[in-house]
């Protein structure tokens, strides 16, 4: 049998066995979705979302790129996270990258690997900014390690920079930004960033808002 009609066949026997636990499994989330928490995540296939976290269709609102970045100039990212904030409400933001991870690993080298060139320069940028605590650690499964905790943590604060976030913290006093890091050897979560709407940042990053609607 071909590789992607086990796939479909899987769904079926998935599907059938929801319905048997839950008859209303698919139903109710028919109409509307109300996700309490928006996930950027890497697209590494052994990290996916909802198995990591034990959830439930409906209950994340997932984004997922090479090395689970924050980009201010990617639309993509900001479509999904401007939809996830103003409309859908959501009250935490997961920024969650994982241990082993190629994206960061490939960024530490000088290898040409073309177009990604252009995405890793982000990761090689955060290097730079590190290059001292990264270096300083003599293991070379450990500095990865602690580089990916480090790019991680950046791109929360990437999320808070982002006047999306700033806004809604200022009206709604949310949402809660974590910064998480799944290890694969293990299947465990680790947090290693968090910043609350009453974080202060970096002036130079802060925007100041009309509230009264005036442009």
């Amino acid at each position: 049998m071909d590789s992607h009609k086990k796939l479909l066949l899987a769904n079926k026997a998935w599907a059938e066995e929801k319905l048997k636990i839950r008859p209303d499994f698919f139903s109710r989330n028919v109409e509307t979705q109300q996700p309490e928490f928006m996930w950027i995540g890497c697209s590494d296939s052994r990290v996916p979302a909802e198995e990591v976290t034990g959830t439930e269709p409906g209950e994340l609102f997932v984004h997922r790129n090479v090395a689970n970045l924050v980009v201010h100039t990617d639309l993509n990212l900001l479509s999904v996270l401007q939809y996830a904030v103003q409309v859908l409400k959501v009250k935490h933001i997961i920024v969650c990258g994982h241990y082993n991870c190629g994206g960061v690993k490939n960024a530490l080298t000088n290898t040409d690997l073309g177009l990604l060139n252009k995405w890793l320069r982000h990761i090689k940028d955060v290097y730079r900014l590190n290059r001292q605590e990264v270096e300083s650690i003599a293991d070379p499964a450990l500095r990865l390690d602690r580089m990916v905790e480090i790019n991680v943590a950046e791109q929360v604060h990437n999320l808070a920079q982002t006047s999306i976030v700033q806004k809604a913290w200022v009206t709604e006093n949310r949402p809660v930004l974590h910064g998480w890091v799944y290890d694969i050897r293990t299947g465990l979560l680790k947090e290693v960033a968090l910043m609350t709407p009453d974080t202060k940042l970096d002036d130079i990053y802060q925007f100041s808002f009309d509230l009264n609607g005036n442009h």
